[in-house]
């Protein structure tokens, strides 16, 4: 078998983590956004954040993403309903430092990661996938396949 690439190319360490690492996020960044998702859920369902405008709206976390360094994530939220986007992120955003307290003291991470809020637009992008399945030209395409 033969290898893609020379013998020597190993030695240099960045090849060889290049070569290791793929496009994707690492297991150790997976595993810490589902740590920080699960705090946060928490920490909003619960009401520990002292804004009665951020305890008053259900606000779900549909994911969160972290950076290879850890020290940044973003978390993609929607209110319920999918209503009042705007005042949702408003108040996160403003209660940001109090929220990233509360959900690191909860997490046993080296550095606690700054958390950026960003509109979940996954169910509006499900919503237009449907709407494409539904219109005639492509249920015609797809039947004839």
């Amino acid at each position: 078998m033969r290898l893609p690439f020379g013998p020597g190319m190993l030695k240099s360490k960045r090849m060889s983590k290049r070569f290791h690492e793929g496009p994707g996020p690492s297991q150790r960044q997976l595993r810490v956004a589902e740590l920080i998702r699960r705090r946060l859920s928490d920490v909003l369902h619960q009401g520990d954040v002292h804004d009665p405008d951020l305890n008053r709206l259900s606000i779900t976390v549909g994911e969160v993403t972290c950076s290879p360094d850890l020290k940044v994530a973003t978390a993609y939220v929607l209110p319920l309903g999918g209503d009042q986007r705007d005042e949702a992120l408003d108040a996160l955003k403003r209660n940001k430092s109090e929220i990233r307290r509360i959900v690191n003291k909860g997490l046993q991470l080296k550095y606690s990661p700054e958390i950026r809020f960003r509109i979940d637009e996954t169910f509006d992008r499900l919503d237009d996938t449907r709407a494409l399945f539904s219109d005639e030209n492509v249920r015609r395409d797809l039947d004839s396949d």
